[in-house]
């Protein structure tokens, strides 16, 4: 059974930085592409930045592309996403997700099987 917990999230000013952090259980975290999704209040969860196994390839939503940084550190089974100019617009309850064992996709739920149970980030001034 794979657990993903998230953590790092809070209220931060708008220009301001966090970094996220998702501790995965068991041996699989370093052999699968690993996901951030957010969703704000009343809206679809939406992929932010997604690794792959080894980090050498990242993706990011055009919305964050230059202020967000996805990485991972296999040998602590532990992922990060680190937030920097952030802005209102990024409020939103962000979750970590480890993808599935088959197809190629990686930018939908449908391609991630286990979820972690979520933190918040508002920023807001």
């Amino acid at each position: 059974q794979v657990q993903l917990v998230e953590s790092g999230g809070g209220l931060v000013q708008p220009g301001g930085s966090l970094r996220l952090s998702c501790a995965a259980s068991g041996r699989s975290f370093s052999m699968y592409t690993m996901g951030w999704f957010r969703q704000a209040t009343g809206k679809e969860r939406d992929i932010v930045a997604a690794i792959d196994w080894n980090g050498d390839n990242t993706y990011y939503v055009d919305s964050v592309k230059g202020r967000f940084t996805i990485s991972r550190d296999n040998a602590k089974n532990t992922l990060y996403l680190q937030m920097n100019n952030l802005k209102p617009e990024d409020t939103a309850v962000y979750y970590c997700a480890r993808r599935g064992g088959s197809g190629v996709g990686y930018k939908t739920q449908s391609d991630y099987i286990y979820w972690g149970q979520g933190t918040q980030v508002t920023v807001s001034s």
